[in-house]
């Protein structure tokens, strides 16, 4: 159970370090936005190069970040049952959503995701506009590493889903679950 333990959370920092870093594009993003609405309001320049790095660093952003939510339980989900369940309740709900939804649809993603960033690399796809961006592999690469990065922390969840439910107490109690069962105050 050590190893899991050690995996989930080296998993983890990864995931949240590279979540973080992919956040700043938003830095970028909203320098983007700023100049492509005073070239279009002030100086009547509109640049199709400019609207299509939004949507890409747009999507950078929600790819990188996606991990990095649903590690620190940020994410959307809908809770009707595992908001008034036990700590144990809720890490068996985890254990089998991981298992049979999540890490299946993500491994669908990754698999049709690097066809679909192999077919655009090798046939040099680029923008349908002529003053578009060139390079479109590059934007569509996110997509099988964010959803590589969600794939980690689900394996981390998954692990301390695993380790609270199976494990020795001691370690139990450093997991999610662990630490949401001792602010309960439920025995």
């Amino acid at each position: 159970m050590q190893a899991l333990f050690t995996f989930a959370r080296g998993a983890e920092r990864l995931v949240a370090f590279l979540g973080r870093v992919g956040a700043w594009a938003i830095v970028a993003l909203m320098l983007i936005i700023i100049t492509d609405v005073t070239l279009r309001r002030w100086f009547v320049i509109g640049s199709t190069k400019l609207q299509e790095l939004e949507w890409h660093l747009h999507g950078a952003l929600f790819l990188t970040c996606l991990g990095w939510a649903f590690s620190r339980n940020a994410h959307v989900r809908i809770e009707l049952i595992s908001d008034r369940a036990s700590a144990r309740t809720r890490a068996w709900i985890e254990l089998w959503g991981c298992l049979i939804f999540l890490l299946p649809y993500v491994a669908a993603i990754l698999m049709f995701g690097m066809d679909y960033v192999s077919y655009s690399l090798t046939y040099n796809e680029a923008s349908a506009s002529p003053t578009g961006l060139s390079e479109r592999w590059i934007i569509k690469a996110f997509i099988p590493f964010g959803f590589a990065l969600l794939g980690l922390a689900a394996l981390a969840r998954l692990c301390d889903a695993i380790i609270y439910l199976f494990g020795a107490k001691k370690l139990a109690d450093q997991t999610g679950f662990g630490r949401a069962h001792a602010q309960a105050g439920e025995s």
